[in-house]
């Protein structure tokens, strides 16, 4: 993520969560995750990818932007982050990141085999963000775009752009299911709402499952009610949407794997036991348990 995070969530420990792999997205193989910036694929489904990793199931990562954003923490980091540029350090923290993980197959969209054929690669830039004004009934606030964003942000160029380059990178690499944010975007950042957006248009374009990721602060009842909604706008437009209830996967074998890859996200975060401290102060837990929820399929 970048910028400030959002504010703290507890770990739902579900009481029925899976532990086994073999039941996870259905039992399909290369599943393609669609993350916005280098550490949202640590921080929300980091325990996940590296247990289909190890089982051989062949998961497959797509990072949209380089986090150009984001802020750094406080600390010798900001010299190294001044002498070489935040892109780079990013880049260099998603690699070591993957690596404690066990993914091999990731790639930045914009950049074969994450580019629409005959077009020259290109860089899709972090959007930015600021935070809305408190709720005045609940306290939530919300990632909001930023009044800065430039002509190169993701979400600034054309989306069918962005669009043909997922659709080439999910067709390319076989991919037999498609994971992304919720249509809020989790938190509401700009580019985790457009990752959203073009994840579930590739999934129904090539006629994929889709599962959005799930937050703590969810429940079961709240996506009863969300998915009468999304039922009945998809029969209006005939997407063929299959709301279906939350899927819970036990990452505790895996919990070391993805606190050691948290770790090496260190100019936007900081591990304090079993927490994580963001760049702009919050906390969360690092989570044994990662939800998901299937959105659309056939």
């Amino acid at each position: 993520m970048t910028e400030s995070q959002h504010p703290q969530n507890t770990d739902a420990v579900d009481g029925n969560a899976s532990a086994n792999i073999a039941d996870w997205f259905a039992g399909r193989s290369r599943v393609m995750f669609v993350h916005a910036h280098p550490d949202d694929e640590t921080i929300t489904t980091g325990g996940t990818l590296a247990a289909l990793a190890e089982a051989g199931r062949e998961p497959l990562l797509v990072t949209c932007t380089r986090g150009e954003q984001g802020e750094v923490v406080e600390g010798p980091l900001q010299a190294l982050v001044q002498l070489h540029g935040l892109p780079i350090a990013r880049q260099n923290e998603l690699k070591t990141a993957l690596g404690m993980l066990g993914i091999e197959r990731h790639v930045f969209l914009g950049v074969a085999p994450a580019r629409a054929e005959g077009l020259a690669p290109t860089i899709y830039e972090d959007s930015g963000m600021e935070w809305s004004e408190a709720d005045p009934e609940s306290g939530e606030r919300r990632a909001i775009p930023s009044p800065t964003t430039g002509p190169d942000a993701f979400t600034t160029v054309p989306a069918v752009e962005a669009l043909n380059d997922l659709l080439t990178a999910a067709h390319a690499a076989g991919a037999q299911a498609m994971v992304s944010y919720d249509n809020g975007g989790g938190y509401g950042h700009p580019d985790h709402v457009l990752a959203h957006r073009l994840s579930r248009a590739v999934a129904a374009a090539l006629g994929l499952p889709f599962w959005e990721i799930v937050g703590d602060d969810v429940t079961d009842a709240e996506v009863e009610v969300a998915s009468v909604d999304l039922a009945s706008q998809a029969e209006s437009e005939n997407e063929g949407a299959d709301p279906r209830p939350i899927e819970t996967y036990d990452v505790s074998n895996w919990l070391d794997r993805k606190t050691a890859a948290l770790r090496a996200h260190q100019t936007q975060l900081v591990v304090e036991g079993d927490e994580i401290v963001h760049v702009g102060g919050q906390r969360e837990p690092i989570r044994a348990h990662e939800r998901f929820r299937r959105v659309v399929g056939r």
